[in-house]
């Protein structure tokens, strides 16, 4: 089922599920008494060539969700730098390499001693959150936490 729901979301133009799944997963959060744990939500960024390939970044979507239930900001507070090729076939060690140096942090956003909830679609094998998580942390952030739709085989 979540694997129909990826696809829906990531290829078939349906920026609609990411937000449903976000509400979805704030109101488990919400519930589970995490409804004021965090400051900010900050999804992964597409480069800006993909995102206008798409015609929108699936992990913002899954964001914007879960911050209108939690009633926190979702802001851009990474940025990606190079382009990247998609990772569907590449190995754990050639995904860390290829997502090691292409994020940085938005200097116009203040993250230091913020908690964050770090937002992706899915995640294979942490390379693209850890990199991310890294950044975030590089700036002071007090807290990085992650949320994923969907956590594939490593």
């Amino acid at each position: 089922m979540s694997q129909k729901l990826l696809h829906q979301l990531k290829y078939k133009n349906k920026p609609e599920v990411g937000v449903e799944l976000g509400t979805i997963y704030g109101h488990l959060l919400k519930r589970n008494g995490f409804a004021s744990h965090w400051d900010m939500v900050v999804p992964v960024p597409l480069h800006p060539e993909k995102q206008r390939r798409r015609g929108y970044n699936q992990s913002e979507q899954f964001a914007r969700g879960i911050a209108e239930v939690l009633e926190i900001p979702m802001v851009q507070g990474l940025i990606r730098t190079q382009f990247t090729e998609t990772q569907t076939k590449k190995s754990r060690i050639e995904r860390i390499m290829n997502v090691s140096e292409v994020f940085s942090a938005n200097s116009e956003i203040e993250m230091e001693g913020k908690n964050i909830l770090l937002v992706d679609d899915v995640m294979t094998t942490g390379a693209t959150l850890t990199s991310c998580a890294n950044v975030l942390l590089a700036v002071n952030a007090k807290l990085v936490d992650l949320a994923v739709i969907a956590a594939g085989r490593f």
